[in-house]
């Protein structure tokens, strides 16, 4: 279980297409397309999406303006795990993601955690971008004077539950007033559906569907196609959002930044996990590392770029958005079309919700691109079935693992309603970063790498435990409310009902004073210290119950991996033999 995959093995490199039908295997491999450039926008694709559209409105509006801060903070953590990824991707530049790079560092069980946890954010991930992208998409329609029936808009889940909550309220004799909008749209699709045998109605999001179906086929027939529909996607949602930035610049009111932050430190982390679901993704760079030209040199950059330029354009869009409208008015779906048809720029309101479909479309694309080939490298380490290695031998792309992507994600868009998968994705994103840093900290925690990329080293042997003292003693200062509750409750003061919920704090301080005695006995490098425990803390944001549905992921993957990957793993055979 925690064998490790050699260096020398890893970089073998072997064929995606294993023989299925008894001929030579190694006839077809991915094809190098991509430069620095187009990882970098492929980057952007996967950041620049949901969270600037949608998300980032109910973030400002807990935290107010001082939301761009925890911004700036989830992109100092992402760039303590982007240095991590850029030096692994350096030294192991092949595909994979944090899957390889843990089975090179913490061996085979930590590596079919990771690929596991990575399902939550590319496919899982996906069903809520397929459903944001179709809830915009039929509002841009109904904008234009095109109504699709209202039965083929939402998924079959959604539309039950409401059914069954206004019928309800009918037959308890209460009014209709009663119900919300979601409920009475939810039960006039149940309504007006085609019945099907068993009582059931055919509801289902079409859009949702047909949009996965699009992305599925462009991602199957290419790279470089899929790039070039990239490059184009990101370019034209930047050019809206500079269009954004320099209009909107002009409405900005400066009393509307105070006070800065209306609800505290607390009010600003409320919205951590939707910012951070507006950071996943920039690591999907690093599952094409064979579709490089150069990628050593391209990957660790590509990410560093992509980072950067989001960070810089998120931290100004929330300026411009709070500067523009009160911060309490911002707990929309579409703040940005809302502030500017609040202001009376209406033309604009309607260019931003066009760029909305546009943006994510490319996050769908990204994401799409990033889970076959991941599928595929864990089916060439014999821990899934060698199906999912198949490459296509015309296209040069994972055929078998993108049709299964596809359907993964294009069948739960259509039919279920995701309310946790946001948080999900983020608990599975997180977790991955984690590692990734964890894993440089056990290949080269001293920074002697001879990698063309590496973290630098600063030794952590005092600096870990001063800086762990200096915020402790910061947060006691200032948040010590906070802190008393805590200790009450994991007191047991209010039982363990109270206690459970400050689990996911009581391991993250474990974890620190033990990563703390560590990094001081043996000088571990700071920064890759840094990113481990800022990625654990925002997981303990997310919440006891994510913690035990990601926990029961990991339960159901590990039954999986001990009923078949275990038995044939590569690593049992010969070395002659893999």
């Amino acid at each position: 279980m925690f064998r490790r995959k050699a260096l020398s093995d890893l970089l073998a490199n072997p064929p995606a297409d294993e023989d299925l039908h008894g001929s030579h295997p190694g006839e077809h491999g991915l094809a190098r397309h991509l430069t620095v450039r187009d990882l970098t926008a492929l980057g952007i694709a996967a950041v620049i999406g949901a969270g600037i559209f949608s998300t980032i409105g109910n973030a400002s509006h807990d935290g107010g303006p001082a939301v761009s801060l925890l911004f700036v903070f989830t992109a100092i953590a992402c760039a303590f795990s982007a240095l991590c990824y850029a030096q692994f991707a350096a030294t192991i530049p092949v595909s994979g993601s944090a899957y390889t790079y843990a089975y090179a560092s913490f061996g085979e069980l930590a590596a079919w955690i990771i690929g596991w946890a990575l399902i939550m954010e590319y496919a899982v991930g996906n069903i809520v971008v397929a459903i944001s992208w179709s809830d915009y998409f039929t509002g841009l329609l109904d904008g234009v004077g095109v109504h699709l029936p209202i039965w083929l808009t939402m998924g079959m889940q959604s539309a039950h539950k409401h059914y069954n909550a206004v019928l309800a309220l009918m037959q308890a004799g209460k009014p209709l007033s009663e119900a919300s909008a979601a409920q009475l749209e939810g039960y006039k699709a149940w309504a007006a559906a085609p019945e099907l045998p068993g009582g059931l109605r055919l509801v289902l999001d079409l859009p949702a569907g047909l949009i996965t179906l699009a992305i599925t086929a462009l991602v199957y027939v290419g790279i470089k196609e899929s790039k070039n529909a990239s490059n184009l996607l990101v370019v034209l949602k930047l050019a809206v959002v500079a269009v954004v930035i320099l209009v909107g610049a002009f409405y900005v009111q400066p009393e509307n930044w105070s006070p800065f932050a209306p609800n505290g430190i607390g009010g600003v982390l409320k919205g951590v996990s939707a910012v951070f679901f507006a950071y996943i993704g920039f690591d999907a760079i690093s599952t094409t590392a064979e579709e490089c030209k150069n990628p050593q040199r391209d990957l660790p950059r590509s990410m560093i770029y992509a980072l950067v330029i989001c960070t810089v354009l998120y931290v100004i869009i929330t300026l411009v958005l709070t500067g523009m409208v009160n911060y309490k008015e911002l707990a929309v779906g579409d703040p940005l079309a809302y502030v500017f048809n609040k202001v009376g720029v209406t033309w604009l309101g309607k260019i931003v919700a066009v760029s909305a479909v546009l943006a994510m479309a490319s996050v769908l694309l990204v994401f799409q691109i990033g889970q076959p080939r991941i599928w595929m490298t864990m089916s060439r380490d014999g821990l899934l079935p060698k199906v999912f290695a198949r490459v296509h031998p015309k296209y040069h792309t994972p055929s078998f693992s993108t049709i299964v992507t596809g359907f993964f994600v294009g069948v739960p868009a259509m039919l279920l309603n995701m309310d946790l998968v946001i948080d999900l994705t983020s608990i599975g994103t997180l977790f991955a970063f984690a590692l990734v840093c964890g894993g440089i900290l056990v290949i080269d925690p001293h920074g002697k790498s001879e990698a063309r990329f590496k973290v630098p080293y600063l030794n952590g042997k005092f600096l870990v435990p001063l800086l762990l003292l200096i915020v402790g003693g910061l947060v006691f200062v200032y948040n010590r409310d906070n802190v008393n509750e805590f200790f009450r409750l994991v007191s047991f003061s209010e039982g363990y009902e109270g206690f459970r919920h400050q689990i996911p704090m009581l391991v993250f301080l474990i974890a620190c004073g033990w990563v703390a005695a560590v990094s001081f006995t043996k000088n571990l490098s700071l920064l890759p210290v840094l990113g481990l425990l800022t990625n654990l803390y925002l997981m303990t944001q997310l919440g006891i119950s994510n913690w035990l549905l990601f926990g029961a992921w990991l339960i159901i993957g590990l039954a999986i991996y001990f009923n078949y990957g275990f038995k044939h793993s590569k690593l049992n055979r010969p070395a002659g033999a893999r």
